[in-house]
């Protein structure tokens, strides 16, 4: 005689307040938000670095057309691309460019393509319960399948929110270096791209 399972269902409406989040505080969460935002930041900078890196080598008369065309098709991607191709973008603008003479290029992207897998794990990761001293570690798996296992708190969440901040600093003054202004700034430089003039 077959036996019939019996079906069970959540009971959302007496799930703890703030569920899944309720197990860790407030002070955590704004950390972990924050740290994201820096990353959101550093997005943003490097699609304007890549603007302002592409947008001031010059091109001879003859491939104009053909890198103009080319130009507005990386740019495209430059806005949609995630982090890590942004970072690919970002390195062969940086290395193409006669006038970068950025101190240390090489390790500087190393250290732009490891803040990447944090930033995964931060905006990906399963947050477990904290231990007794406010730490969790993050259920997260790369591609590689390997597992992020470090314990993070407050205190790391916020080191990791300077360095992205850091690393976005970085990149302005990749393009600032040069006597660029930065896209989007009112800081010193040359503009990359001119206030089209309106006529009276």
């Amino acid at each position: 005689m077959q036996r019939t399972k019996s079906g069970h269902l959540i009971n959302v409406a007496g799930l703890p307040e703030q569920f899944p989040t309720h197990r860790h505080p407030g002070a955590f969460w704004e950390a972990l938000g924050r740290a994201v935002g820096a990353f959101g930041f550093l997005e943003e900078t490097l699609t304007k670095a890549i603007f302002a890196l592409t947008a001031t080598v010059e091109i001879p008369e003859d491939r104009i057309d053909e890198e103009f065309r080319l130009w507005g098709e990386k740019l495209q991607r430059a806005v949609s691309d995630p982090l890590g191709p942004l970072i690919d973008t970002y390195a062969k603008a940086l290395a193409a460019h006669p006038d970068a003479k950025f101190e240390d290029q090489e390790q500087f992207i190393k250290d732009l393509r490891y803040a990447a897998r944090i930033r995964n794990v931060l905006c990906h990761g399963s947050w477990g319960v904290p231990d007794e001293d406010g730490r969790s570690v993050p259920l997260f798996v790369d591609k590689k399948l390997q597992k992020f296992d470090t314990a993070l708190d407050v205190t790391k969440l916020d080191r990791i929110r300077a360095s992205a901040a850091g690393l976005a600093c970085h990149v302005i003054n990749s393009v600032t270096h040069m006597g660029w202004q930065f896209p989007g700034s009112s800081g010193p430089g040359e503009r990359v791209w001119p206030k089209p003039e309106v006529s009276e």
